[in-house]
């Protein structure tokens, strides 16, 4: 259960595996299908005068109907601590943060090293390294959406991009879409409208 909602969370929400990795069930807004992420490269909260915040602005990603539907079930009535669990506890000497351990089952937040052996080993042919990246379900979910019509502008509010030019990968304009674009330069464009 824990590995398809990440693997469905990860390509509904194309997010960054470490930022839904630090989710916390505190953070999820299951009615509204979104949840709150400390973004790659997210910058503390400033004041005018003094020292920044240890707080970081926390950015919105949004996700659909598969996960919220796998949601609850991997959650089991857990109202706090990390969303995604290890299936057993730190060992003994290891010392996680208070963020990092669910106060109710004592069991740790899944890492990102984890996560990864766990999506090569489901999808791996040819032995263990040969299965897909975390980053690939991201990058599945982009080009998924760019095939579909999306603009470039919502790719990148969706992603969190800032740039322009490190999204056009996922931006396939359809032959159609081509087609409808160009003839809009026609003789005939001026009926049309």
């Amino acid at each position: 259960m824990r590995e398809k909602t990440l693997w469905r969370m990860l390509y509904e929400t194309c997010a960054r595996a470490e930022e839904l990795l630090q989710l916390n069930i505190e953070d999820l807004d299951q009615a509204g299908r979104c949840g709150r992420v400390k973004s790659k490269g997210a910058k503390p909260r400033t004041r005018r005068r003094g020292p920044a915040h240890h707080e970081h602005v926390l950015e919105v990603v949004y996700w659909d109907a598969g996960t919220a539907r796998l949601l609850p079930r991997l959650l089991r009535g857990r109202t706090r601590g990390p969303v995604f669990l290890t299936h057993r506890r730190p060992g003994p000497g290891k010392y996680l943060g208070e963020r990092d351990l669910c106060p109710d089952t004592g069991l740790a937040r899944l890492s990102y090293d984890q996560a990864r052996d766990l999506l090569d080993a489901a999808t791996a042919i040819d032995g263990p390294g040969t299965g897909w990246d975390l980053h690939e379900l991201r990058h599945s979910g982009l080009t998924h959406l760019g095939e579909s019509g999306a603009s470039l502008l919502e790719l990148m509010a969706k992603s969190r991009h800032r740039k322009a030019e490190n999204l056009r990968r996922y931006f396939k304009p359809s032959p159609q879409a081509m087609r409808d674009l160009t003839a809009l330069l026609g003789p005939d464009a001026d009926r049309r409208r």
